[in-house]
């Protein structure tokens, strides 16, 4: 019997995508996502010379769709046929719905009950079925790939070898893009979207360093690198829901020690300040994910030179984008 790539997870060693699976997976998405504009962040006396990835004008608003794509690329047809499932907070639930309408399957998601109206509501327009639960059995689901009930291909948001391979193709396009390049900040959710653009570069150009990017109400890889394991944090949901959780998966920490040089923490006003900056200076609109490493690169925490900051999407409600472009911190 053949077996998912999220099945052949739980029986191969931890591994990562090689440059030419993720150049393989660059033609199978061609057909979901786009190659997206790298441009440079107006922001005159700034540390750095600032980049942005602009993975907000994907045709969901995110990253997400490249990993979906990847990943649903390589399930076999007959399993395919019975539908596919995710656990998301949104913006994979947007990738995997968005995939499985254009294939004509259906699509479960399983949200926390701290998902975004406007994530929930995008997932359902595409014809996504959502089933909210609490934040625990939320992250439970990630563990055990299912969910009670749901009889369904589960497409795992990170910790996927063809999801990472998916997302490795923004490394791809930034080195082609800018091939001087000195550091890319990534926003770390699951670990998925660094691992697999780290697996990028890492291959074609060593010497690029790779940051993580976190905020302080919700900083689990960074209390991780400190200690040497996983740990538990006090997790405080924020407007920056598309990253941060209690804890890291032992198994993305694993890749994430050998390809990651830092851990850089924003505050959610610092956070703030880069999704109005973004809005003003470049007519950008990114969600709290999305301008944590901006926020992390203006603070001066990612070094100088020239910084490529990966805005992972744009998926936020008005309510907040109009609070932070009012000098406030969203609620």
């Amino acid at each position: 019997m053949q077996v998912s790539s999220d099945d052949r997870v739980e029986t191969e060693p931890v591994k990562l995508p090689t440059l030419a699976r993720i150049r393989e997976a660059r033609a199978q998405i061609a057909g979901d996502a786009f190659r997206t504009p790298l441009v440079r962040l107006n922001a005159a006396g700034a540390p750095a010379d600032i980049w942005l990835k602009l993975e907000n004008l994907q045709p969901i608003g995110s990253f997400k769709i490249r990993g979906a794509a990847s990943a649903m690329s390589r399930i076999p047809q007959e399993q395919l046929a019975r539908g596919v499932l995710t656990a998301s907070a949104g913006n994979m639930a947007q990738g995997v719905a968005w995939c499985a309408r254009e294939r004509g399957i259906r699509c479960t998601v399983i949200a926390p009950d701290t998902a975004p109206a406007t994530k929930i509501q995008a997932v359902e327009r595409l014809g996504g079925h959502v089933i909210r639960v609490p934040f625990d059995r939320w992250w439970q689901a990630f563990q055990d790939r299912s969910f009670p009930g749901v009889d369904a291909t589960f497409i795992h948001a990170f910790d996927d070898f063809d999801v990472m391979a998916g997302n490795g193709t923004i490394g791809l396009e930034i080195l082609e893009d800018l091939p001087e390049v000195n550091a890319i900040v990534i926003p770390w959710g699951g670990g998925g979207l660094c691992c697999g653009i780290a697996s990028a570069v890492r291959a074609l150009k060593p010497g690029c360093r790779i940051l993580a990017a976190e905020v302080t109400t919700a900083a689990p890889l960074a209390a991780a690198m400190a200690a040497g394991s996983p740990q538990l944090v006090d997790y405080q949901p924020s407007f920056v829901d598309g990253i941060g959780s209690k804890s890291v998966f032992p198994r993305m920490f694993e890749r994430a020690r050998g390809l990651i040089d830092s851990v850089l923490v924003a505050s959610l006003q610092e956070t703030a300040a880069a999704l109005a900056m973004m809005a003003e200076r470049n007519r950008i609109i990114a969600e709290g994910a999305g301008a944590c490493p901006v926020a992390c690169a203006l603070s001066g925490k990612a070094g100088g030179g020239s910084i490529v900051c990966v805005v992972s999407g744009g998926n936020i409600d008005l309510s907040r984008l109009c609070a932070a472009l009012r000098g406030e911190v969203p609620s």
